[in-house]
């Protein structure tokens, strides 16, 4: 019995991802920079080229404008060079006009023929400081038009930030049908509960203990009921996995043997997310965790050390992080993304050691999103006006 209702109730595999540093967050020691896993075009590539070699079936693209690459031109180069896995391209709310968005969406999930997924978020732009409800309220008509994009004959918005009337959806109709792409959400704050509730398809959450997430889920949940709504849940957290929980105990302490922790501040507080809610929950987890780290058995909090948002691992044996995952499944949880350092030989540990043992799938397949046959868009097989 999962925690609270969810979409995917009868789904018996899970959506397991992984992620592609493309904003400067790749280290062999974390918090030391290594030239040969800078956020080059060439190894964020070879990241997820990995990944869909594993068997991975999404990967998180990020958006944030520290030193790396823009998000939706590194999904446009890499669809012609992947075959099956999806990618979760994060969108900053804003950053473009909302009807050209949903075009450039439309195309990329033409591009990958449905494989595409997206990230709301609702950081501030470089150089900006907004508060929580004009960022919100930004990312609330974004959403709201490109649900219109992707569902209706015409756009039609009048709202605090946007107002369009009798916009023609021709060139934003996606590849997916049903809905479009679906979106994953992120956000602590009663905003943003409220935006994910109405609008949004999968709720994703950072590693906290296990009682904490579980009342996330009921809080969210309830949110979502009163829009007469369901949603997915999703796991964003690190790995460490290795033969015995010795050798990956050993491992973390390896990965954090040559952090300078002022230093390891000043990459936390570099990122437009720094100083929100979400982080700083992570950063009490990390001040309950005993001295070597573990906020509960198998859960450190030594990532976040050296990096905003997602700021813990799971670290132990094959089994021991299977059990945890699916625990997880149990409570609810249908995505999982997944990372560690270095970004290409974790994934290779994690696809050899757990991913075999886990049942996979496509969440936009399991929706209904994608058509078995190029669909009758505009971009696609149907009529050119």
């Amino acid at each position: 019995m999962t925690i609270v209702p969810v979409t995917s109730a009868d789904l018996d595999a899970a959506e397991v991802s992984w992620f592609s540093a493309l904003c400067s967050d790749d280290y062999a020691y974390l918090g030391v920079p290594d030239g040969a896993l800078r956020s080059s075009w060439e190894h964020c590539r070879d990241i997820l080229l990995e990944a869909e070699r594993q068997g991975f079936r999404n990967i998180l693209c990020p958006s944030s404008y520290q030193v790396g690459q823009d998000t939706l031109s590194f999904v446009a180069g890499c669809a012609p060079l992947t075959d099956t896995i999806n990618m979760l391209a994060a969108v900053r709310c804003g950053e473009m006009q909302p009807i050209m968005l949903a075009r450039t969406i439309a195309t990329l999930d033409h591009m990958l023929k449905g494989r595409l997924t997206i990230n709301i978020i609702s950081s501030d732009f470089p150089g900006e400081v907004a508060d929580s409800a004009h960022r919100y309220q930004r990312s609330r008509e974004v959403v709201e038009i490109l649900r219109q994009a992707w569902t209706r004959d015409e756009i039609t918005h009048e709202g605090e930030i946007y107002t369009f009337k009798g916009v023609s959806t021709d060139p934003a109709r996606p590849y997916q049908q049903n809905g479009g792409p679906l979106m994953y959400f992120g956000g602590y704050s009663p905003a943003a509960l409220d935006l994910c509730a109405e609008h949004c398809d999968v709720y994703l959450m950072w590693p906290e203990p296990t009682e904490a997430i579980a009342q996330r889920m009921r809080d969210v949940h309830a949110r979502a009921a009163d829009h007469g709504r369901t949603l997915d849940y999703g796991l964003r957290v690190h790995m460490i996995v290795r033969d015995t929980e010795a050798e990956a105990r050993e491992y973390a302490d390896h990965l954090v043997s040559k952090l300078d922790d002022e230093y390891g501040k000043l990459i936390r507080d570099r990122a437009h997310d720094s100083v929100s809610l979400g982080v700083s929950h992570q950063a009490r987890a990390r001040e309950l965790a005993d001295k070597y780290g573990y906020i509960e058995p198998n859960l450190w909090t030594g990532v976040g050390r050296a990096r905003s948002g997602c700021g813990a691992a799971l670290v132990g044996s094959t089994d021991q992080v299977m059990s945890r995952i699916e625990a997880y499944q149990k409570m609810g949880i249908r995505a999982f993304i997944f990372s560690g350092y270095p970004h290409i030989d974790e994934c290779i540990s994690f696809g050899t050691r757990v991913l075999p043992n886990i049942k996979t799938c496509s969440l936009p397949e399991a929706y209904g999103r994608v058509p078995a046959t190029t669909p009758p868009t505009p971009l696609g097989d149907g009529e050119r006006r």
